[in-house]
This record gives C-alpha cells, sequence and structure tokens, in this order.
C-alpha cells in the first residue's frame, strides 16, 4: 500500500472506535475489508474511502447536507454530534451568562432524522440549553414557526428537503437574543455560520461531548394545531363561499400531508384529494426518483388523480413542505400543466397587493409604525414582482438567492424565489413555507374560479399590462465538482457576446458584491432587449444553474400565442448558446 492509502486506512480505523452507530460501523468495516483487496472492487473501495475521509463537512450558511454515511464527509451521528456541540458552544458564548439559552429542534422523517434530533436535544440539555423536541416527525415550516412561538434562541431542523433518499441534513435558524430583530427565526447567514463553525470540534475524540438522559421538554402535539391555526387565519374570510373547489395535494412521500390537509379543511377547503400512493411518508420515495416538484415526471401521479377525480387544482409540497406547486388544465390545450415558479411567484404577489387593497392585510413584519411595506425576491427570479410591487404602492428588494437572504428583507410582507419558494406570512414562518403559499394560492384560484376565469387568465392579464415575462433554467449536473470553478472561469475569461441575436451591454461577476447586494460566485449578462441570464454554482448540490428571462411587449391578447411561442424559441436558443459558452456538447 501507498503512504497515502496507510493514512486512509487508519483515518477510517480511528473514525471506527469513536462511531456509536452499528450500522455505520459495519458499513465501514465492510469498506476498509475491500479496500485492503486487490482488483476494481477494491479500488473502487479505496476511492469510496478517499471521498468519505476527504475532509470534514463543511458548516455554513446551509448548515449541513450530504449522503448518509460513515466517515467526516458523510451525515451521521459522529458529524451530528459534533455539529450539535458546536452549535450549543456558541449559543452559550453568545448568552454569555446574561440569560439561559433555548433551542427547539425538529425532524422529518428521512433515515436518521429522528435520531439526530433526539442527540442534538441531548447535547443541548447536557450543555445547559433549555431545549424542546419537536413530538414527531413534522414539517419545517411548523419548526420554523416554533423557534418565533417559543422564542427560541436557537433552532434546528433535521431534514435534506427535496434531495435524494439518501441524504440528510441539519438546517439552523437563530432567533431570541442570539441574533439582531432583523433575522429572528430565520436561517443562519455570515457572520453566524462562520462562528458556529469555529466551534465544531472535528477531532476524533467524541469523549468531550456529553449526552443527557433526559432534561428537555418534548413539545406537545398542540404545536403542530397552533401553526395550523394560524396558518387558516391568513383566510380571507369573505371566500368562503366560493371554496368548491377540487383540489388534488401530494406531500410526495413526506411530512406534510397531515398538516396541509387540516389547513385546507379549516380554512374551508373540504373537497381535497391526496394521492394515495405518495400520501404517507416513506424515507425510500418509492414512486419518484428525485422528491422534488420540479423535477421531470414528480408530479405525474398528481396530475393522474387529478384527472380521474376532475380536481380544479393540483397542489404538490417536497417532502418537508416549505415549497409549493401549483398544477392546472389549461383552457386552451385541455392538458393539465405545472407552473413554472415564476408564474406562481406572480401570481401571489398580485393576490397579495390585491388583498392589501382598500385594507391593512400586509403590516410590515416587525409591525413598525410607518415603516415601509415591502415586496421581495432573489436575483434570480423575474423581475415581473418588481413591476405588480410599483402598481400596488408597496416597495421591492432584490436579494441574494435563498430565503436566508429574503427574510431578513425590512418590512417584508412576501417574498418568494423561482425554486418554488414563498413566504406569504413572515410574521409566522420567516422562512419559505409550502403550506401557507398553498392556501393563499387555493384562495386566489377560487376568487378566479367563481369569476368564470382561471389562473391561466390572471397570467394573460399579468402579461397585457407588464409584458410577457418567459423564464426558464438550465441545470449542469457535474460528478466531478472541480470542473464547477473551471466553468465559472470560462464565463469570466470568455463572456457571451449576445444571447439569441441580442448584444450583451453588461457583464456584471457577482463575486465582487455590490452596494445592494453581498458577494456571491455567479455571473449576471443582460442584453440590449433586456434578455436576462444569471449563471452561478447550486448550494446544496453539484449543480451549476443558469436563469434565463425574456421579456416581450404584447399589445393585444390575440398577439399573446404569437409572442409565448417567440420568447419560447428564444430561451432554446439561448440554452444551447449557455452550453457553448460553458463548453459543453450538445
Amino acid at each position: 500500500m501507498t503512504a497515502t492509502t496507510d493514512e486512509l486506512m487508519a483515518a477510517a480505523l480511528a473514525w471506527l472506535e469513536a462511531d456509536p452507530d452499528p450500522q455505520t460501523r459495519q458499513e465501514l468495516q465492510d469498506l476498509v475489508a475491500a479496500a485492503g483487496g486487490d482488483g476494481q472492487d477494491a479500488a473502487d473501495a479505496r476511492a469510496e474511502l478517499a471521498d468519505r475521509f476527504s475532509g470534514p463537512l463543511a458548516f455554513g450558511t446551509a448548515g449541513l447536507r450530504a449522503a448518509l454515511g460513515a466517515g467526516p464527509f458523510r451525515m451521521n451521528r459522529v458529524v451530528v454530534r459534533r455539529t450539535a456541540a458546536g452549535l450549543a458552544r456558541f449559543l452559550l458564548d453568545t448568552a454569555d451568562g446574561a440569560y439561559t439559552p433555548r433551542a427547539v429542534v425538529g425532524f422529518d422523517a428521512r433515515r436518521n432524522s429522528d435520531v439526530f434530533a433526539a442527540e442534538s436535544a441531548a447535547i443541548f440539555t447536557a450543555a445547559g440549553i433549555e431545549t424542546f423536541l419537536m413530538p414527531s416527525a413534522l414539517p419545517t415550516p411548523v419548526l420554523a414557526y416554533a423557534v418565533r412561538a417559543l422564542g427560541c434562541e436557537a433552532g434546528v431542523m433535521v431534514t435534506a428537503s427535496h434531495n435524494p433518499a439518501n441524504d440528510n441534513g441539519y438546517k439552523v435558524y437563530l432567533g431570541g437574543r442570539a441574533v439582531d430583530e432583523g433575522g429572528r427565526g430565520a436561517q443562519i447567514v455570515a457572520p453566524y455560520d462562520a462562528e458556529i463553525a469555529a466551534r465544531i470540534d472535528y477531532g476524533p475524540a467524541l469523549e468531550s461531548v456529553r449526552l443527557a438522559e433526559d432534561g428537555w421538554t418534548v413539545l406537545p402535539a398542540a404545536i403542530a394545531d397552533d401553526y395550523t391555526a394560524a396558518v387558516t387565519a391568513l383566510a380571507d374570510a369573505r371566500l368562503f363561499p366560493q371554496r368548491g373547489l377540487k383540489i388534488v395535494l401530494t406531500p410526495m412521500h413526506g411530512v406534510g400531508g397531515a398538516t396541509m390537509r387540516a389547513v385546507f379543511e379549516q380554512a374551508g377547503f373540504t373537497e381535497v384529494t391526496m394521492v394515495a400512493a405518495q400520501a404517507d411518508p416513506d424515507p425510500a420515495f418509492p414512486t419518484v426518483a428525485f422528491p422534488n416538484p420540479e423535477e421531470a415526471g414528480a408530479i405525474d401521479l398528481a396530475l393522474e388523480t387529478a384527472a380521474d377525480v376532475d380536481a380544479d387544482l393540483v397542489i404538490a409540497n417536497d417532502p418537508d413542505a416549505d415549497r409549493a406547486a401549483l398544477a392546472a388544465k389549461d383552457p386552451e390545450t385541455g392538458a393539465w400543466r405545472m407552473l413554472r415558479g415564476d408564474e406562481v411567484g406572480a401570481l401571489l404577489g398580485a393576490h397579495m397587493a390585491a388583498r392589501s387593497a382598500g385594507q391593512d392585510q400586509l403590516p410590515p413584519d416587525n409591525g413598525a409604525s410607518g415603516q415601509s411595506r415591502v415586496f421581495a425576491n432573489s436575483i434570480v427570479s423575474s423581475r415581473l414582482l418588481g413591476k405588480i410591487a410599483a402598481d400596488a404602492g408597496v416597495e421591492h428588494v432584490e436579494t441574494l438567492t435563498g430565503f436566508k437572504w429574503i427574510s431578513r428583507v425590512p418590512g417584508l410582507v412576501y417574498g418568494y424565489e423561482e425554486a418554488l419558494g414563498y413566504c406569504v406570512a413572515p410574521h409566522l414562518v420567516r422562512d419559505k413555507d409550502g403550506m401557507s403559499a398553498a392556501l393563499l394560492l387555493a384562495e386566489l384560484a377560487a376568487d378566479v374560479h367563481a369569476s368564470g376565469r382561471t389562473v391561466f387568465d390572471m397570467l394573460d392579464e399579468l402579461a397585457l399590462r407588464y409584458g410577457l415575462h418567459a423564464t426558464d433554467q438550465l441545470s449542469v449536473r457535474v460528478e466531478d465538482l472541480a470542473l464547477i470553478p473551471a466553468m465559472m472561469d470560462r464565463l469570466r475569461e470568455q463572456p457571451p457576446s449576445s444571447f439569441a441575436g441580442s448584444p450583451v451591454t453588461a457583464s456584471t461577476d457577482l463575486s465582487l458584491g455590490s452596494e445592494a447586494l453581498p458577494p456571491t460566485d455567479g455571473m449576471l449578462f443582460l442584453s440590449r432587449d433586456q434578455t436576462r441570464v444569471i449563471i452561478r454554482p447550486s448550494g446544496t448540490e453539484p449543480k451549476l444553474k443558469c436563469y434565463l428571462e425574456v421579456i416581450r411587449p404584447v399589445g393585444s391578447a390575440a398577439q399573446l400565442p404569437a409572442v409565448r411561442a417567440e420568447a419560447a424559441d428564444a430561451l432554446q436558443a439561448i440554452k444551447a448558446e449557455i452550453r457553448a459558452a460553458l463548453g459543453l456538447a450538445e
């Protein structure tokens, strides 16, 4: 064996001594045994070990997220214990003896989520933190709600959201006295991520991490009922007589089904059909390759159910229910279609603006007298919301990608990002919430349905008023993460000169930052006809993500089909041009 292999084996053996989980210990023992042999199987095992021990799993603004398995570059009990201990040290250092920090821990139904959550609660309690543990596997928005409702300094949600079945994650919120007022109850951002990471001890020994045998509080099931009641109260009671919509709902094998159904029923939407094969939590996600409503085929079962029951609307939540997708039957084609995230974001923006007309239904989140009300979306989302906000007399702000930024906008009353994330009640949940968003989408659909229109009619009206804003996305998934910075370097050195025949007039390196935005890895291109392309690495997956938007004027309703077709052609051409700029084969 080479010295490098010897070091790798030594690291694996040291890990085995520390690992408290018999399953991951056995997994690693088998891998070590295989790596000691000859042939291709042994080479594959050594490569797998090299990946698992390539370094500690970095703690950042997304917390942690990775595949389950043994080793420091995977999600497991060793990594979670060290992370929980580091977070506990941060909370105690921040309190500096002035108060006793409080933390609440939630979990979904993924493999080991309950174990990771219980051990985190035991570690927080042993450290002297007053700790609450969710009573069962519940959606992420319920945990985010609890952080604010209980006045906690921290919240932890064990979830990998819409990632593949073998992944898990550790999502951290700060609240109470541990963070400035604008970020209370929101996901962590810099510098808090670095301050927590600096307190995580990556040494092999775990003896210093104590776990209490008891002492934390298991919250009553009423915490989910409280969330449900708070969300239901968002609904406009004047529309109750119009709620005869037939809704098909899928929680996509996740934990949102029971809570989402309860919200609908309490708000007057009683004709709700669950997709039977996806109704119950199942960490294997057996009917979908990727449990993400954005992925091709993910909502096929929901659309089949909708056809069977002659539904009016399909709502799909991702497995932890912090995202929502909407599908409806296009009256022009008669076919069911899932709306893009930007389309839903515009519809909700228009609905929120209409709800506030003539009444103060959109107070600023902190309730400050005289503070402006603000709509916000990420820079990779459509520019249409800004025009809707201007018409409604509401301020508009663009932020970096992610709700950790959107949720911190002062005066926020509505925020969204194109990846199916919507915040319609920041005073309840300062994060994306697929259940409160789904309720207001159903309310909107019921409202337009009662007037003999559809959500597609509403999209047409927005296009006529503000111009057609057509968006699309190109994702480049890689096996070798080194390819992503190489492609970004290529873009900076050889930027595209035009998109769909329109010359590029501005190229902005987002990594340099600006007065409006902190630095982030990405490039923004704007062409003469206002076509915009943003290219950035994904924060949670091995992808390079490209966001496209073209804007076309529309003179009349009769022109809409031709304008949409021309915009679709332009988007396809731009995708091909981006692939060429990245050096990718067609």
